[in-house]
């Protein structure tokens, strides 16, 4: 079954050409014109769309804001598409949960490429073959498990967003080892990631948030200055 994609923007012809080379790739490919109309067909879509292109530019409500209006009761992969090239847009928009940015002007063939990465980035493709299961981490008041998707302290469970407890997880399978930014963007985001390497760091403080780690003497993530980050706990043995 083709992946669903749908391309929220106010201009008529970026949607076109965007719809255009989507389905020419296999795409299913639906269309909003404003914030409203986005929120609209993603409630009408009962979770068979599979992510979102959305331009931060709409007439009517931000697309930051449909984000967090989308985030309060969906985990649907989005990338926010913006004319504004500042970084401050950039990092908030992926704050609150977008999943990459592309800035305008683009190519419709980096859009694409951009799609299948995020999409790629967490869900095994169509006919995978069948892999062992990754085994529980269980560390000193922490335990994330891999197949589950589960992230627990020692006060219950922690709700991170999908790339959260990508990052995390990638972090936490290597104790000790520092990790540069873009050693992370190509374990966590892929090798065609094309964005600013400092969204490594809007991640880690929203995985320090979650976790109540304090950033100036973190107990879970670390910071190696100048380089990047490490996981600081001390793997338990196996039950």
């Amino acid at each position: 079954m083709p992946r669903r994609v749908l391309v929220v923007d106010d201009e008529p012809q970026i949607r076109t050409v965007l719809r255009a080379y989507l389905e020419a790739d296999g795409f299913d490919v639906a269309e909003a014109g404003t914030g409203a109309d986005a929120l609209a067909a993603l409630a009408r879509s009962g979770g068979d769309l599979d992510l979102v292109l959305l331009d931060v530019g709409l007439p009517d409500l931000s697309g930051l804001d449909v984000l967090a209006k989308l985030r309060a009761t969906s985990s649907i992969y989005v990338i926010l598409v913006t004319a504004r090239s500042e970084e401050v847009d950039k990092l908030v928009g992926l704050s609150v949960g977008a999943d990459d940015y592309i800035t305008k002007p683009f190519s419709p063939r980096e859009v694409v490429a951009r799609v299948k990465t995020v999409l790629r980035r967490r869900r095994d493709e169509d006919g995978a073959p069948a892999v062992e299961p990754d085994p529980v981490l269980r560390f000193d008041g922490l335990t994330i498990d891999p197949q589950r998707r589960e992230v627990v302290t020692a006060n219950g469970p922690v709700e991170l967003s999908a790339l959260d407890f990508d990052l995390l997880l990638a972090l936490a399978t290597s104790p000790g080892r520092v990790f540069s930014r873009p050693q992370l963007l190509e374990k966590v985001w892929g090798y065609d990631f094309y964005g600013d390497e400092r969204i490594v760091d809007v991640h880690v403080r929203s995985i320090r948030s979650a976790l109540g780690d304090d950033a100036n003497a973190p107990r879970v993530v670390g910071t190696a200055r100048g380089v990047g980050y490490k996981f600081l706990l001390r793997q338990e043995p196996s039950r």
